[in-house]
């Protein structure tokens, strides 16, 4: 059974990739800060899988703690990275925060493994790496644009500095995911997106609303290039997203990539607007949602939906959840942490 440590694995995409990998039969350490996740999580892990995973509270901020870490677990023969600071507005008016969580914990971690003989590493990347795209779907070929927002350059930073470290630590092979919105909670509605405050990703905040947590939904602009004027996003099932995570790292462990570094786009393949999203959410929840149309916000791009070809052929992954399937999912899962018992 392969050792694999997932940084930031009581987050929200962290929590349901620990659950894919323990049902892999993976054995999971996770480090986690707790500065957006709860030890609870923990709970939910376990009694989806039957296993609880093993955990450190640590952040990687703290690099003699880090040290230590690398020196106690020193048989991990994988890495799913995903600690860092991920909203695209905070990382606009606090960008110092985020090139430190991003960028200089990547680099403390790296610096713990890079002479080890053999090691796999999963990168959480994203979408806004392609900043606005010039053509739609996105395919690995598009340019790397100029980022919208501080968030989205850590995330280019991010690959430079695997790609880079790939080339001189002959052990270290890389996987980089770029994915696009994920959405949704696991079935079993044990785990699911928990934002720490105002919510500041669409979905959690229509849930938020229709559960009376919030007054409206603002939706930021009807005056983009689009057909309905919203911007344009591809939501991918987080289950879906997190399988893709063992499906990449079984790639590497099993030494059937084709370079030190790869890159694959993950995403379902379709763009759906805001106002698509919304449709989607009152038919599912029979609910009828309060919003209301803003000003346009910094770092959005217009338009970002994949052309996931070659994870689909060369990974040998899709997604295979509907918009409809997510919506109800994350509906389920908020109704469930809202109850007076929970």
């Amino acid at each position: 059974m392969k050792k694999i440590l997932v940084t930031g694995g009581l987050g929200y995409i962290g929590s349901h990739t620990v659950v894919e990998l323990q049902l892999a039969g993976f054995e999971v350490v996770i480090i986690d800060n707790l500065s957006n996740a709860s030890k609870d999580v923990l709970q939910g892990i376990e009694r989806i899988t039957g296993i609880l995973p093993a955990f450190e509270e640590l952040d990687l901020r703290d690099k003699q703690a880090t040290i230590s870490f690398f020196q106690k677990y020193d048989d991990i023969s994988g890495i799913i990275h995903f600690a860092a600071s991920k909203a695209v507005g905070e990382s606009v008016s606090n960008p110092l925060l985020y090139y430190e969580n991003n960028v200089s914990t990547l680099i403390t971690v790296l610096q713990q493994i890079q002479h080890k003989k053999k090691i796999s590493f999963i990168f959480s990347s994203s979408c806004t790496v392609y900043g606005q795209a010039k053509t739609m779907p996105i395919s690995e070929n598009a340019p790397i644009q100029q980022a919208f927002s501080p968030y989205g350059n850590t995330k280019q930073i991010g690959e430079e500095i695997l790609l880079d470290t790939a080339k001189i630590a002959s052990g270290l092979h890389v996987i980089s995911l770029r994915y696009f919105n994920p959405i949704g909670a696991h079935p079993s509605t044990e785990i699911g997106e928990l934002p720490d405050g105002v919510p500041q990703n669409l979905v959690p905040f229509i849930t938020q609303t229709a559960i009376g947590l919030r007054k409206e939904l603002s939706v930021f602009g009807n005056d983009y290039p689009t057909e309905d004027g919203t911007c344009i996003r591809d939501y991918i099932h987080v289950v879906d997203l997190a399988k893709a995570h063992v499906t990449a790292l079984k790639r590497l462990l099993d030494d059937t990539h084709e370079a030190s570094f790869e890159v694959f786009n993950i995403g379902t393949g379709r763009g759906s607007s805001v106002l698509e999203v919304i449709e989607s959410f009152e038919r599912v929840s029979k609910q009828q949602l309060q919003y209301e149309i803003v000003a346009r916000r910094e770092g959005d791009v217009i338009s970002a939906y994949a052309d996931t070809t070659k994870a689909n052929t060369v990974l040998g992954w899709k997604a295979t959840s509907t918009l409809d399937e997510a919506m109800l999912s994350a509906w389920k899962w908020e109704q469930k942490i809202r109850k007076p018992n929970n």
